[in-house]
């Protein structure tokens, strides 16, 4: 009776262990699939983007750990123009988001300085405006930070300046924008250096 019982119990966590990682991915190819909704896609890039398959782990452009969590997405140079939405904030597990050379306009939402997980953000070469979000100094593991050559103005926000001062960021360029004040071109935090890439008369 109790090998049954234990049995059970063991069924159900797989099935619970299962349903939340299906949950996990679903929720994620949702926030895709909103972001794709306001894009135009003339080149048909976001063709694959299906929301009613069970993850967006086979969709292009789309890269998904063992667990079928989106962890990268590129999508540079693929001729896409519209605002980037709140609910890409809610990929946790993102690493890489390359979007350069498109035409992504409208404000970098401040729902990015959830993506903890991210390495890598790539948006050089867009029309985005407005300031740069102040909860982007939550990202402890990024590394490269591309805003380059885009309409982005106001100061630097105190937390990205942070990141600069501990030396996580390797590469920051936000040079061609319309940012108020400059920094120092490389920071060091003990052995760690962070260059920064920057007009140099903002």
């Amino acid at each position: 009776m109790k090998l049954i019982m234990r049995s059970k119990i063991a069924v159900s966590l797989l099935f619970a262990l299962t349903l939340s990682l299906t949950v996990e991915s679903n929720s994620e190819g949702n926030a895709l699939a909103v972001w794709k909704n306001v894009l135009l896609d003339p080149n048909n890039v976001l063709q694959s983007w299906d929301p009613t398959l069970v993850n967006p782990c086979t969709w292009h452009h789309v890269t998904c750990n063992s667990d079928n969590s989106v962890t990268r997405i590129d999508l540079g140079n693929a001729g896409l123009s519209g605002p980037f939405v709140p609910e890409l904030g809610s990929l946790s597990n993102l690493q890489y988001l390359q979007v350069d050379k498109n035409k992504i306009s409208g404000v970098i939402p401040r729902e990015f300085g959830n993506l903890t997980n991210l390495v890598s953000l790539g948006v050089s070469g867009n029309l985005l405006s407005g300031s740069i979000p102040s909860s982007l100094g939550n990202l402890r593991n990024l590394r490269f930070m591309y805003l380059n050559s885009n309409k982005l103005s106001g100061r630097f926000p105190t937390g990205v300046i942070q990141l600069v001062q501990s030396g996580n960021l390797q590469i920051l360029n936000v040079s061609d924008n319309l940012l108020a004040g400059t920094r120092r071109r490389t920071r060091t935090a003990g052995y760690r250096v962070t260059t920064i890439i920057q007009d140099p008369k903002a």
